[in-house]
């Protein structure tokens, strides 16, 4: 059985370029890189290459580079670290009902601290309206938090237009880029968000590596307490082997992004296909255009994803919804797009990436058509 793998939105391979990197530090360079004798040197200077390769995927400073396990820890920094610095100024945070659960969870978390969190609605595309950030805030607003983009659906939010906002009302502001890294471009100069996080296994490196963008001058209270690491703002030791993984898998990504247009064209290839397979009724979840150009989110109508994705378990798929003794709850993403039950609850993301081949997406095709048309 040929297996498909279809689910890069979820965790992607460690790319060849990345394994190659890494593999020399299971041997060599094994000192702690904050220690001053000789064998610290050779981790210190692959630790700072690194965030140098972070840094200049993103057009940020190597210094605004912290290196943590992963997106959902620079999520939780960012949401609990800006409450405790700045709760004396006000407890408003604005966030939108379509995020990750690293971001919606330790709101929940930060309301049982006293703290007032705003989830702003989206349209039936998934993308949230600027207007509706601006009038949220109030007097007491320290910190706007919206994805870049959206990992069940892909569709991309107005970061930048959102980013004027918070300036204009002198907010700090953050955005998940966990999935949108590596896909499209991302500056965080022309973004304008003073926090961005990033996931190293959405981007072809290891998993428990990840990184948040600080900019230059922001004090927030650190989510980890203990020795100076990472210019006191994480402590703990950097894992070296997973630093270096990141960095090089970043340093990949920059050099080839434009081969995203490729993974576009299999994408929609991939969806001229399935639109074509006879009385067979499916529907489109997230934006037509302003969408990751991996992503197809799809409904099965009068379907359920999960038994779909059973039939095929030779394809690797995420679906939409989530069956529980028999009965089909919608992803909270689906429900505040507005999705019917009835239509959502066949819903499943396939998400592209760069090993997927055209071959393989015949076969998924076809192998789908002998499921639905049966």
């Amino acid at each position: 059985m040929n297996q498909i793998y279809l689910d890069y939105n979820a965790s992607t391979p460690i790319a060849e370029e990345v394994q190659k990197a890494i593999l020399p530090f299971f041997k060599n360079h094994y000192g702690n890189p904050s220690a001053l004798h000789y064998a610290a040197a050779g981790a210190k200077q692959a630790v700072e290459k690194a965030r140098k390769q972070v840094a200049a995927l993103i057009n940020g400073k190597p210094s605004e580079i912290v290196f943590t396990s992963g997106a959902s820890e620079a999520n939780n920094n960012v949401l609990k670290g800006v409450f405790q610095r700045y709760k004396e100024k006000g407890n408003h945070i604005i966030t939108t009902n379509i995020e990750h659960p690293s971001i919606i969870s330790p709101c929940e978390y930060l309301e049982k601290q006293g703290a007032k969190i705003t989830y702003i609605d989206v349209d039936p595309f998934g993308r949230v309206n600027p207007r509706d950030i601006e009038e949220a805030i109030t007097e007491e607003t320290i910190l706007i938090s919206v994805m870049h983009a959206n990992n069940e659906v892909g569709t991309l939010q107005p970061i930048e237009e959102i980013s004027e906002i918070a300036k204009k009302h002198h907010i700090l502001f953050h955005t998940d880029a966990s999935q949108s890294v590596g896909k499209v471009p991302v500056d965080v100069e022309e973004l304008g968000v003073d926090f961005l996080s990033i996931a190293g296994h959405k981007v072809y490196a290891p998993k428990g590596i990840g990184v948040l963008f600080m900019r230059e001058g922001m004090e927030i209270e650190p989510l980890i307490h203990g020795a100076g690491h990472e210019g006191g703002r994480r402590a703990g030791t950097e894992n070296v082997l997973l630093v270096v993984g990141l960095g090089e898998a970043c340093e990949v990504a920059r050099q080839h992004l434009d081969e995203n247009l490729k993974v576009k064209e299999l994408r929609d290839y991939f969806w001229d296909g399935l639109r074509q397979l006879p009385n067979v009724e499916i529907s489109l979840n997230g934006h037509p255009e302003l969408r990751l150009p991996n992503t197809l989110s799809i409904n099965f109508e009068n379907r359920v994803g999960q038994d779909i994705l059973d039939s095929v378990p030779q394809i690797a798929a995420s679906t939409g919804s989530a069956c529980h003794t028999g009965e089909v709850n919608l992803s909270p993403v689906l429900k505040a797009m507005g999705v019917k039950e009835s239509v959502g609850k066949g819903a499943v993301r396939f998400s592209l990436g760069r090993y997927t081949m055209k071959s393989e997406i015949d076969t998924t095709v076809q192998l789908l058509k002998s499921v639905l048309t049966n």
